[in-house]
């Protein structure tokens, strides 16, 4: 009996023993999920982008207020799209230009709040909305596939997804050739108005071509000095001396012939 006691009593103090010492074990040890990954609080989105391609937008990210916003919804799901390096360097004398606010709206216009893979992205077309997005701020962009590219186009510029930066849901992030450009901050180029057609007012107006003139001959003063009355004349007397009469010339025969008349009578 006295036996069976000091047994159970050594069980107790080495199970009183072993207790402590397990549960410090399971504090110490990370919790994985049912497929065997870290869960996604360990995701590090900025050391992600950091590492493929998209520094700049990771550094730019993680000095504004919209990276709380990134990893807010993190757990819940998030699609990122990260603009590549040689991108964000040609959009930077814009993103300087922005408020505070503009440029934490364009930082947010780059993320989706649902996990979205690259098979999805490829099934699907239309609007999308982003963490910018707030009540009547749109910020939204529609996605388009054509086969196996994907594109995201604002009402400014079309930006490609050129790789995979990191897929495993519930967190999705794609570099992407453009940064995003939203209608809310920027405005569309202007369209250069279309030359206007030439006028009939317009053609009068214009000089013409120099060349040479040619004076119009004088009008006659008078019926009797045009041409063709002179003519009408010569042929008309030439025909009165063919025929054996005298010759009749207007006001310039009167006075001789009054002349002969009168010496005549004289006589």
């Amino acid at each position: 009996m006295k036996l069976r006691s000091a047994a159970t009593t050594l069980i107790i103090i080495l199970f009183a023993a072993i207790l402590p010492c397990h549960s410090q074990i399971s504090k110490t040890k990370p919790s994985l999920s049912a497929k065997g990954e870290a869960p996604a609080a360990a995701i590090s989105i900025i050391s992600l982008m950091s590492a493929h391609g998209c520094k700049s937008f990771a550094d730019t990210l993680s000095a504004s207020p919209a990276e709380k916003t990134f990893e807010d919804n993190v757990e819940g799901g998030v699609t990122i799209f990260c603009p590549t390096d040689d991108a964000m360097k040609s959009f930077s004398p814009k993103f300087k230009n922005l408020t505070a606010d503009g440029k934490q709206s364009v930082l947010e216009y780059h993320g989706v709040p649902v996990y979205q893979s690259m098979s999805s992205l490829r099934t699907s077309n239309g609007l999308m909305n982003t963490l910018a997005t707030d009540g009547a701020n749109n910020y939204d962009f529609v996605v388009q596939n054509d086969g196996q590219d994907v594109t995201l186009k604002t009402k400014i510029v079309t930006g490609k997804i050129t790789g995979t930066v990191f897929d495993k849901e519930p967190v999705a992030i794609f570099s992407i050739d453009e940064v995003l450009e939203p209608i809310e901050l920027f405005k569309l180029a202007p369209t250069p108005a279309p030359a206007p057609a030439p006028t009939p007012e317009a053609d009068a107006e214009s000089p013409k071509p120099a060349g040479k003139k040619h004076k119009s001959p004088p009008a006659p003063a008078s019926p009797a000095d045009s041409p063709v009355a002179s003519r009408k004349g010569k042929v008309a007397a030439s025909t009165a001396d063919k025929n054996g009469g005298f010759r009749f010339n207007g006001g310039a025969m009167v006075t001789p012939v009054l002349f002969i008349w009168f010496a005549h009578l004289l006589l």
